[in-house]
């Protein structure tokens, strides 16, 4: 199978002892940078999406079609094991089963699926509030039973350490556990306690995002069995600061040979995979 490799590879990081940094990726271009610097895995976040399809805040109004195409445009790019934020799956259980199924043949090594109450609700919009347990448990058995691939990773996530109670979040995490979910993403988790709750009441492999600084030490999420810790999605943001700032700077009268901040030839060269395609023109196209 074409994405077996690196589905194996986001599997041993799983199953592993370290926790690693993922790089947030949101393009075939930043993908690429990311797997060139040695990154172990990418992460493709429901709020990036959002931003780089739509130029949207992340309020759901992304399409899963639109979220999936650019999974698959990210991961056709190279070979960066790519793990993505798949929200509440667009919808209930169902929903879930055709989301697996999309996400699956773009080529992703694993998904996160949320039991919070998505979209927004009428009268409440600006109000966290999750699922029962039983239908965060619906949607994971759908998700199990959808995938082809068992190489894929299944991620149970809840933001119930930081939305609610920590009793809370551990019942959830409990319950997706023996659903046979492959690891659990945590979001919002501030505290050593917090963390150690998690940690002592599951035996999957820990996911967080949003964590606070007192746990952000990688010896420390190691040893509480963390194996990817987010640390926001700041390349995104540094990407449309650059275009803001190079546009601005052509609009009042700079000259494209005065501009700051442009790649040297080398970087894209690199990003664009010239070589590659210069030996496929004389492979393929006489070019030789």
């Amino acid at each position: 199978m074409r994405f077996k490799k690196r589905r194996e590879a986001f599997r041993a990081m799983l199953e592993g002892e370290r926790c690693v940094h993922p790089a947030s990726v949101f393009d075939p271009i930043s993908a690429r940078i990311a797997e060139d610097l040695g990154f172990e895995a990418g992460m493709f976040a429901g709020s990036v999406a959002a931003l780089t399809v739509l130029g949207a805040p992340d309020h759901i109004v992304i399409t899963m079609s639109e979220f999936a195409d650019q999974c698959r445009r990210i991961c056709r790019a190279g070979e960066l094991p790519l793990m993505v934020d798949a929200d509440h799956c667009y919808g209930n259980a169902l929903n879930v089963m055709r989301t697996v199924e999309e996400l699956e043949t773009a080529g992703i090594c694993g998904m996160s699926i949320e039991d919070t109450v998505l979209p927004m609700e009428y009268g409440s919009p600006r109000e966290v509030t999750f699922t029962s347990v039983e239908e965060g448990v619906g949607k994971m058995n759908a998700a199990i039973d959808a995938r082809r691939d068992t190489g894929l990773a299944i991620v149970g996530r809840t933001s119930a350490m930081w939305k609610s109670t920590t009793d809370d979040a551990l019942e959830r995490i409990m319950a997706y556990e023996k659903c046979g979910v492959d690891a659990i993403f945590l979001v919002g988790v501030k505290t050593r306690e917090q963390l150690e709750a998690a940690a002592n009441a599951v035996k999957l492999p820990l996911v967080i995002g949003g964590a606070g600084p007192e746990i952000m030490d990688l010896d420390y999420l190691s040893a509480n069995n963390v194996r990817i810790c987010l640390q926001g999605h700041q390349p995104i943001a540094a990407a449309y600061n650059a275009v803001y700032n190079t546009m601005k700077a052509l609009r009042e009268g700079t000259k494209p040979a005065d501009l700051k901040g442009l790649p040297p030839g080398e970087l894209t060269a690199a990003v664009k995979r010239n070589a590659d395609y210069e030996r496929w023109i004389d492979e393929f196209l006489g070019g030789k």
